[in-house]
């Protein structure tokens, strides 16, 4: 099956693509190549999921909240190439968590959203390398923020 039809079959809902807060761009195509900048946990009411994980959150919630985190990055792909089936494959993810500093499960989080790229293109093609890291802060006091590197068809 086609990405497209892997996330039609999820029944998941995707936010609006986000808008940039900052002096960059969300996304950019490159050759065979699209950089998407780093992405929130945004909600499809615009909203941001907000808190710090092992202190607001657990990290069920904190996994949940990098689920949404890739849904908003799954619709800026669509937002800038019309169809995720334009995605060949996931190369790179880098999951930053905002976490109590006791917190150590941080690739444990960054799965929320490593699971669903694999569900949509596949664990051949969905599956890329990654880094998650824990921070001090995010932007907004969210808890999740990863940035992508994805293969274009």
């Amino acid at each position: 099956m086609s990405a497209e039809e892997n996330f039609k079959k999820l029944q998941l809902e995707l936010p609006p693509a986000p808008t940039p807060i900052g002096v960059y761009i969300p996304f950019l195509a490159d050759g065979k190549h699209g950089y998407v900048s780093g992405h929130g946990p945004l909600l499809p009411d615009k909203t941001l999921i907000r808190g710090r994980i092992g202190e607001d959150m657990d990290s069920e919630q904190g996994k949940l909240a990098a689920r949404q985190v890739g849904l908003a990055i799954l619709a800026t792909l669509k937002h800038h190439l019309g169809s995720l089936d334009q995605v060949k494959r996931v190369i790179k993810v880098l999951g930053m968590v905002n976490a109590h500093p006791s917190f150590e499960k941080h690739p444990y989080i960054i799965n929320g959203c490593s699971e669903l790229f694999a569900q949509v293109w596949g664990i051949e093609n969905g599956i890329g390398v990654r880094s998650a890291v824990g921070m001090a802060t995010l932007p907004d006091n969210i808890p999740v923020e990863i940035e992508a590197l994805f293969e274009l068809v």
